[in-house]
């Protein structure tokens, strides 16, 4: 199917039962190169109302469908991933849209179903996979975890003195997995828990968040580009030059000097920058270079932007009259 059939089904103008529609919209969206925002979108808006209308054989289709898509819609890959892993498995092993902390949400909510599915990912990041190594082992836990979990407990109750001897390696020392599992997810998923804001300054850079996520998911670029403008107090061509760039170093300063919390950042970098987050490894990068980018640097990026366009302004202010004097008029002047 081409793109323009995929339009006319998302646009409503063929009709049919909804096992239908749903397999020839997924069709029609697979056979576009380059799918673009808005085609997404549409995607995402058919297909979701039909779901549950659907049946298993059709949703494990779309799973086998998406399963290496980069361009996949994020919301139904998310609820397919959420089905049994006789559906889930081609998305759960495959996709480069599922981050880790998505692999780690659907591990906590299905178990070790998901988890025995996603530990055979390709280059599935080391604390996943010994996760996935203790639910299998439920009575049990390795001498390292359970040392790096026990450790700030003791510290806090004043036992770190009194605390036993490391156990040799190769050993195994019983534990409570349940504990162990629920400090490691939370470690991962909020790395920086510590250095979150205080509630008063969460709030002041709420609306500037607020303001780039909305434009940033209307899919157009001119929107963000203006939030960004207005949020970091630059111009409007600066905004446009950093997300026009191939990479997303210079947005990872803008960010970063608005201060927002790690998830954040990603999700704004994502959106505008698809296609930089192809695998887990990707992802992995651009959350460290966000983490150790101090702030001050940031913000002197930003001052530096702001410099180079008042430089550029009046330059262009300066050579407006040299323009008009080496005009028509002007050249008759010399010429006699």
């Amino acid at each position: 199917m081409s793109a323009s059939d995929f339009r006319q089904i998302a646009i409503g103008r063929e009709t049919g039962k909804p096992e239908r529609l749903f397999r020839a919209a997924v069709s029609a969206f697979c056979a576009l190169p380059r799918p673009s925002r808005r085609e997404i979108a549409q995607l995402e808006d058919l297909t979701l109302p039909l779901f549950d209308k659907v049946s298993v054989e059709a949703r494990r289709f779309v799973a086998a469908a998406f399963s290496e898509s980069e361009y996949a819609p994020f919301g139904l890959v998310r609820k397919l991933c959420d089905e049994s892993v006789d559906i889930a498995a081609p998305l759960l092993i495959r996709s480069p849209l599922l981050s880790d902390v998505t692999l780690i949400s659907l591990i906590g909510r299905h178990g070790l179903p998901h988890a025995r599915v996603i530990a055979r990912r390709p280059n599935l990041h080391k604390t996943i996979a010994d996760l996935i190594r203790v639910l299998e082992r439920p009575r049990l836990v390795y001498p390292e975890t359970a040392a790096l979990d026990e450790a700030p407990a003791a510290a806090e109750t004043g036992l770190a003195a009194t605390a036993p001897a490391a156990a040799m390696p190769g050993d195994l020392v019983p534990g409570q997995l349940a504990e162990n599992v629920r400090r490691r997810l939370r470690s991962m998923m909020a790395p920086n828990a510590a250095l979150q804001p205080g509630p008063n300054e969460e709030q002041e850079r709420a609306p500037a968040y607020d303001t780039l996520r909305a434009t940033a998911l209307t899919g157009n670029d001119t929107f963000f580009q203006t939030a960004l403008a207005s949020a970091l107090e630059i111009d409007f061509q600066t905004a446009r030059s950093i997300t026009e760039k191939s990479g997303y170093s210079s947005l990872i300063d803008a960010l970063k000097a608005l201060d927002l919390a790690e998830e954040q950042a990603f999700l704004l970098a994502a959106t505008i920058f698809p296609g930089q987050f192809a695998h887990a490894e990707s992802i992995r990068l651009f959350l460290e270079r966000y983490r150790v980018l101090h702030r001050d640097v940031a913000l002197d990026r930003v001052r530096d932007w702001k410099a180079a366009s008042v430089g550029a302004r009046i330059r262009s202010n300066a050579e407006q009259p040299r323009t008009r004097s080496t005009g028509p008029k002007g050249n008759q002047l010399r010429a006699s």
